[in-house]
């Protein structure tokens, strides 16, 4: 049989093994065997700890403490029996009780309670309190590092498979460490089973030396007491070298090599300490009474190793020399024109940071930028039906402290602060909180920048509190979503044209591009975008665009074409316990603006009065104001014919008031409450 077949099986028929070692008696010869086997064990563990790289090569490790564990207390319980009923419990531990200890009692009690100290008083309690602690912050920092994974594979520094290796790394370091904590309990308690089963053993052989054997108390003391004792540190020192394998590897950290190699690479990274150590250990030397030899060999010892660091640091400085002298001398060469494209290329949407900020792309509560940005992007692609281009992070000095700022395409078009160490409070009363006021840059609400440690008392005083990272994100998903027509790129509706194409080929095959060109339909796109329509059925949108374009293909018409398709959806995001609140438009100022349209090259357009526009506004601005102070959002509605240019003039003052048309209104199968009538002189309240 081959060893990969044999190997499955040797744990299994070890672990039964161990069970038949509690109730079946075995001969002493056999219990030799398996004691040395024990012992060998033990060794190989510890070595194998000793040589591994990083803990989680040997993660078998915590499994591996308790089947042994279980070895040697089967064995306890083998060797117990032999001593109590025969007096004899094989050549090991005669030998250990006679010849280890010198055949002495007393000596073997000292040396076995030594062995104990050692290994439950320091060994055993140090590593399970390094386990337990390594335990706790291996999962406290859990997250940070899917975080770190996730912003590495978001920038393009790692692939899916790297990310994904990465973070089954992560998880096996937290179930490792997790499990060496419970199996430093398995250790401890060995230690404790040792010294009970090592008690009763001595009672028992004494009780069983006199009352069934007829031995005197000295006879019974001197036969029974020394094969417990042999039997005790046979079971001890296994359990000894265990213990120091599990500190061993708690304790260790991740290194390039083997902990013989990196402890001598790093004891003698220091010629200073070797050579005050070894001229210390040469004065101690010179105190009378003091044994000379031992100390001045040390001393010199160290002093050589020293004067060998020296050489070897003099040997590296000029190598490191000889290489920047020929970096020097080379000239760096002319930068090729690939090189200059890629340093002019303008990237679609960036985010510059202070350079006080850098710390929000790093590990921690507050470094989780980069993974809040890859769920934003999923959160408007689910929205608006957009992709959103990488989002290019980088630190700029030209930024005052704390501040940071969004571009889209090269250009500027957001700006807002996140202080470090500090949280966002929002709220009407915040005068008792301490910090600096400030308007929240999205909604415009009051808010203050406190410090973290007042989170807890802001939330008390009813502030709604955020912090500096949850601020940029909600900035950004906001600016993207006001830009999102200028980052809807000819390459983005290619790639959404072959998405629709795969579900519904028929209706791409006869638009695109029969009847309207991809420019044409980026265009389109845009339109519904700049006014924060969602795209996300295309499908509906290149129907209506294939009927619409067969009689005309200007972009408003378009534009109102895909609108009329989805009909509920644009009314939908407006609608609050089933009623669209409106403010709609007096008759006559209505048909005053339907004579007042004209064509243009951008679209239709309203001649109207300016002293009339700056009333209408001022009117939608009262309506709107009194509906959010009810808690209410309201829309305007007028006819289908002007929708498009009354929707560009409310824009120059309500850029965020929606225009809807009465055919989008009443298909969307709600109730509809009026708010509010705007005339040519006033608001009438509903």
């Amino acid at each position: 049989m081959k060893n990969r077949s044999i190997a499955p099986m040797a744990v299994p028929a070890g672990v039964v093994g161990v069970v038949l070692l509690l109730v079946v008696p075995l001969p002493p010869a056999l219990l030799d065997m398996l004691i040395v086997v024990n012992i060998t064990c033990s060794l190989v563990v510890l070595l194998t700890a000793m040589y591994v790289r990083r803990p989680l090569d040997f993660s078998v490790f915590p499994s591996l403490i308790l089947v042994l564990t279980l070895f040697r207390l089967g064995l306890n319980v083998a060797s117990t029996r032999l001593v109590l009923r025969d007096g004899y419990a094989g050549q090991v531990i005669d030998a250990f009780g006679h010849f280890v200890v010198g055949g002495s009692l007393v000596i073997g009690l000292v040396i076995f309670l030594i062995l104990v100290v050692i290994q439950f008083v320091v060994i055993t309690n140090g590593a399970g309190r390094v386990a337990e602690v390594g335990a706790r912050f291996t999962l406290d920092a859990m997250p940070g590092k899917q975080m770190a994974i996730d912003a590495d594979l978001n920038s393009g520094l790692i692939d899916e498979d790297t990310a994904r290796r990465r973070r089954a790394d992560v998880a096996a370091e937290a179930d490792f460490y997790g499990a060496m904590d419970g199996g430093s309990k398995f250790v401890k308690g060995d230690a404790i089973a040792g010294i009970v089963i090592t008690v009763i053993n001595l009672i028992g052989g004494f009780v069983i030396g006199m009352m069934q054997m007829g031995m005197t108390p000295a006879e019974a003391l001197e036969r029974f007491s020394l094969m417990t004792i042999g039997d005790g540190l046979v079971t001890q020192i296994p359990a000894l070298l265990l213990s120091v394998a599990t500190g061993i590897v708690v304790t260790r950290s991740t290194a390039e090599g083997d902990m013989g190699s990196a402890a001598a690479k790093q004891l003698t990274q220091s010629r200073s300490a070797l050579t005050i150590a070894g001229t210390g250990a040469i004065v101690l030397a010179l105190i009378p009474g003091m044994p000379k030899v031992p100390f001045i060999l040390v001393g010199a010892m160290l002093l050589v190793a020293a004067q060998r660091i020296k050489a070897s640091e003099r040997k590296a400085a000029a190598q490191t020399e000889q290489e920047a002298t020929g970096a020097a001398v080379a000239q760096p060469g002319p930068e090729t024109p690939e090189q200059l494209i890629d340093q002019m290329r303008v990237h679609v949407l960036e985010i510059l940071l202070a350079p006080d900020l850098v710390g929000l792309v790093g590990e921690g509560p507050d470094g989780d930028l980069l993974g809040r940005v890859r769920a934003l992007r999923r959160k408007i692609a689910l929205d608006l039906g957009i992709v959103v281009p990488p989002v290019r992070t980088r630190d700029s000095v030209d930024l005052p402290p704390a501040t940071y700022a969004v571009r889209v395409a090269g250009v500027e078009v957001g700006r807002g602060e996140a202080p470090a160490g500090r949280v966002l409070a929002l709220g009407d009363d915040l005068a008792a909180l301490p910090g600096t006021a400030v308007v929240e840059p999205v909604f415009g609400l009051p808010g203050k920048w406190v410090p973290a440690e007042m989170r807890h008392a802001a939330e008390l005083s009813g502030a709604t509190v955020v912090d500096r990272v949850s601020v940029l994100i909600t900035h950004l998903g906001a600016l993207v979503q006001q830009n999102a027509a200028r980052l809807m790129t000819r390459e983005d509706v290619r790639v959404l044209t072959d998405g629709v194409k795969r579900v519904n080929p028929s209706v791409v095959e006869e638009l695109v591009p029969g009847l309207l060109s991809l420019g044409e339909v980026q265009r389109v796109l845009q339109g519904l975008l700049t006014e924060e329509v969602p795209i996300r059925d295309l499908g509906r949108i290149y129907e209506a665009l294939t009927l619409r374009a067969r009689s005309g293909t200007d972009p408003e018409g378009l534009v109102e074409a895909a609108r009329a398709a989805l009909g509920p959806a644009l009314a939908a995001p407006h609608v609050e316990d089933g009623v669209l609140r409106v403010v709609t438009l007096e008759p006559l100022l209505e048909q005053s603006l339907l004579e007042g349209l004209r064509p243009g090259d951008g679209g239709t357009q309203l001649l109207v009065d300016p002293g009339r526009v700056e009333l209408v506004l001022a009117q939608l601005r009262e309506a709107v104001a009194q509906a959010e102070a009810s808690g209410r959002s309201v829309v305007l509605v007028c006819a289908p014919t002007i929708r498009p240019a009354l929707r560009r003039l409310v824009a120059l003052g309500l850029p965020r008031l929606p225009v809807l048309s009465y055919t989008e209104v009443t298909g969307s199968g709600v109730t509809v409450e009026t708010a509010g009538v705007v005339t040519s002189g006033q608001a009438i309240a509903a």
